[in-house]
């Protein structure tokens, strides 16, 4: 038995940033970070294709448009502070054509709304200036918007943590958290560690551990696993920034997309495909408890009922390389089969209503003095500086 403070659950961007942020509001804090690897970052933070969004997307006033935009700054500030190399490459979101310009204004309008800084459209011979291999009618240009390695933020947050007189204990997986004697009881494998509050911030095994304590079953989480691809060295010149399509308002998802990241390479990619388990970086990894959840959740049907044509589309990429390079190709034509190469995959924890929804923006459920961070896919790793003060307002009155 250990007695703490506040006992995080995960060490994701999220977990680590907001026990950093607790922390420096309060020495004095006993602060114990509980993570089921062996290592910090190993899901969503360390298998995202890194970039620091701009918040284009996100509906006006929802938490991620208000996180993301303050967040990339607490970013690029951050990183800038502990020498972080992050580089401001940009990003157009390209229309192919005429029917896809409406797409485009809301998207415009939404940007603008959110305080995206230096938004602007432009036309074609402005997007050939920008990006000179790419092809569409107009796009529009973030400049902001940038990249870095999440999971060297991550391990940067990790060592703040540590330095702060902060615990991190790895191979320590929650097996179940629960109230007892007005104190949160987190149960692992090697002990139990008693806290006045608990944060959990662990990706898809946060739905789990939230519905065990009482939390609402709707949302569920699904996961989702995104493929990648990788440009080959001598083709990285064909995209400069990063390029991206008007998305699909209907799904939380932004399409197949080229991105440059900041060791170099340049990744084609994600599908979005359901998957069985949290953890199914490969199709072959499947997890009995995972696909019951998915499969008995209401929602789940709803949602291939309704979106199935998109669903096939997603098949389809996952099942070839070919038309994989061919999604990709329609915004940089010079693109070819022969450029590209195997590459890293990532799972998303995808929240999904009951009513099928994919739910876009974040949730914190609190059950019996425990915060759940029940769905924090994209733009989480851009925002969690800023999601970590907010959890952490809520967090610490209840400290003392």
């Amino acid at each position: 038995m250990t007695d703490a403070d506040l006992v995080v659950v995960g060490a994701g961007i999220v977990a680590l940033a907001a026990a950093r942020e607790l922390l420096l509001r309060r020495p004095s804090l006993k602060v114990v970070v509980l993570e089921r690897e062996d290592a910090v970052a190993r899901h969503q933070t360390g298998s995202n294709s890194g970039v620091i969004h701009g918040g284009i997307y996100y509906k006006p006033g929802s938490l991620k448009a208000r996180l993301c935009v303050e967040g990339a700054r607490m970013m690029y500030a951050y990183c800038d502070e502990r020498e972080i190399p992050t580089e401001r490459c940009g990003k157009v979101i390209v229309a192919l054509g005429d029917r896809e310009l409406p797409g485009l204004d809301d998207l415009e309008a939404r940007g603008k709304a959110n305080g995206v800084p230096g938004l602007k459209r432009v036309d074609a011979a402005g997007l050939r200036e920008l990006e000179p291999h790419a092809a569409g009618v107009a796009a529009l240009h973030s400049p902001e918007t940038g990249i870095v390695d999440f999971g060297a933020v991550a391990r940067a947050l990790a060592d703040d943590v540590r330095a702060l007189g902060g615990e991190i204990r790895l191979r320590a997986e929650v097996v179940g958290l629960e109230r007892r004697d007005r104190q949160v009881l987190a149960r692992t494998a090697d002990g139990e560690v008693r806290a006045r509050r608990g944060l959990v911030c662990a990706g898809a095994w946060t739905d789990r551990l939230a519905r065990l304590a009482g939390a609402p079953a709707d949302p569920r989480i699904v996961p989702f696993r995104g493929a990648y691809l990788r440009l080959a060295p001598e083709a990285t010149g064909l995209v400069k920034s990063l390029i991206y399509p008007v998305p699909d308002p209907a799904l939380p998802f932004l399409g197949v997309h080229l991105t440059k990241r900041i060791d170099g390479e340049v990744w084609l990619g994600p599908t979005a495909l359901m998957v069985g388990a949290p953890d199914a970086y490969t199709l072959r990894r499947v997890e009995g408890r995972s696909v019951r959840d998915s499969l008995t959740w209401p929602g789940t049907w709803r949602m291939l009922a309704k979106h199935w044509r998109a669903g096939a589309s997603e098949v389809r990429l996952a099942a070839g390389r070919r038309a994989f390079v061919r999604a990709c190709a329609a915004y940089v034509p010079e693109l070819r089969a022969e450029h590209v190469r195997p590459g890293p995959s990532g799972v998303r924890a995808q929240a999904l209503g009951r009513d099928g929804a994919l739910v876009d923006d974040f949730i914190v459920h609190d059950v019996d003095g425990v915060q759940y961070v029940r769905n924090a896919p994209s733009p989480a790793a851009t925002s969690a500086l800023a999601l970590a003060r907010r959890l952490a307002d809520q967090v610490e009155p209840a400290l003392g």
